[in-house]
């Protein structure tokens, strides 16, 4: 088709083309709703209905429950709830059973009853591990979803060997979500499977030479473009006190590797001990009058184009940090330095956010993880767009 477009084949209107695209997209979306819409209206009936049976009372399976009440669209009707914590009657190392045992008589366990009373997360929990042969036996349900916690890791193959044994279909909530992104990415060594916890997809030859590619051409453009404002900026710099232009800092950026990071100057002159370990506060006494209006405009950052160029970051990123407050936030802060996986940027999506100056880096480094672990292209386009009209001026940049 793409052939068919560039190069006019005659036996084709191009409008064809364009039309089919416009089409195909349009009832495609259109169809797809369409089911969405009479999947949850049919689904609220009682119609078409994947009756599961959640197997564990932990933290996990109570995010799992909430998470299914929530979308009652998705068709997934609770018949309860089966409690995987230890009683006094169950003593069991459930690594000892073998299969063979298990598939041989499934009484042989001690089975201990719920009380009728007994209720997890608004569900009546039906019965315990040991009783969960016979549950699948006599109960109706098309999928047992585990969901129990580290210190339960153990009874997993029992579990899965009770589901299969019935013809069970099973989903497993791993208790180590909350420590691998969304999607993880899962590699394959000669059938054994590897897990990457943190996926990037900048890891990708292919996308980081477009990435790289386009932060040359879009750094030239933007050096070309701003000249006039650079050379008005450098003057004022040097007018409004004593001091060079261009003020060089030390930050982290990838591979936790430190950079030069340029700026132009908007503070006087400073010893390196005075200017290490202190963040920029509103009302700040250093910054001059200039380098007041430079920062809320953020025309202090243009020389950050050559930065890129040279390779030390990106047009969007994380935000490079300075090295003592790197060391201090990577003892505090969870995943800190997984933002030194990429280049830094000029802004990225934590500063489109709001996320500027004395605001909270907790939440500064959930928009970078947001952002290394789904970077598109289009991301990067939608940043560049969102900066222009609302990142430039920010009331949070001091």
């Amino acid at each position: 088709m793409g052939y068919l477009y560039i190069f006019k084949e005659a036996d084709f209107a191009r409008y064809v083309l364009l039309y089919f695209f416009a089409y195909n997209c349009i009832l495609t979306v259109t169809c797809r709703c369409c089911v969405r819409l009479f999947l949850r209206k049919y689904r609220k009936k009682g119609y078409n209905l994947k009756h599961c049976l959640i197997v564990g009372t932990s933290e996990t399976s109570r995010k799992l429950i909430h998470k299914l009440r929530k979308h009652p669209f998705w068709g997934y009707n609770i018949v309860g709830v089966v409690n995987t914590e230890s009683t006094a009657h169950e003593t069991y190392n459930y690594n000892q059973i073998s299969k063979d045992a298990i598939h041989s008589n499934f009484t042989t366990l001690t089975e201990v009853a719920a009380t009728d009373d007994t209720r997890f997360c608004g569900y009546k929990v039906i019965g315990n591990i040991s009783s969960l042969p016979k549950l699948l036996e006599s109960t109706y349900i098309d999928i047992v979803m585990i969901a129990t916690e580290e210190h339960n890791a153990n009874q997993l193959g029992y579990l899965i060997t009770c589901c299969e044994k019935a013809g069970i279909k099973t989903h497993i909530v791993p208790y180590y979500y909350k420590y691998v992104p969304a999607k993880p990415y899962i590699d394959d060594l000669d059938g054994l499977p590897i897990i990457d916890t943190r996926h990037i997809p900048l890891d990708n030859l292919f996308k980081n030479f477009l990435k790289r590619s386009f932060d040359i051409a879009f750094s030239l453009f933007a050096i070309l473009l701003t000249s006039p404002i650079l050379l008005f900026a450098a003057i004022m710099v040097k007018l409004s006190s004593p001091g060079p232009i261009i003020f060089k800092q030390e930050r982290v950026g990838l591979d936790r590797k430190n950079f030069s990071m340029y700026k132009f100057r908007s503070m006087r002159l400073q010893t390196d001990e005075e200017e290490m370990d202190k963040w920029t506060t509103k009302n700040d006494p250093r910054k001059t009058w200039w380098g007041n209006f430079m920062r809320k405009t953020s025309i202090d950052e243009l020389p950050q184009f050559f930065n890129v160029l040279k390779g030390d970051m990106s047009v969007i990123g994380p935000r490079p940090e300075r090295p003592f407050f790197v060391d201090k936030f990577k003892e505090e802060i969870p995943r800190y330095m997984i933002k030194h996986q990429v280049r830094p940027g000029i802004t990225g999506w934590a500063q489109v956010n709001g996320l500027r100056g004395d605001t909270s880096i907790e939440d500064r480094i959930e928009h970078d993880l947001y952002y290394i672990e789904n970077w598109t292209f289009g991301l990067d386009i939608k940043i560049i767009i969102l900066t222009i009209f609302k990142g430039f001026i920010n009331k949070n940049a001091y």
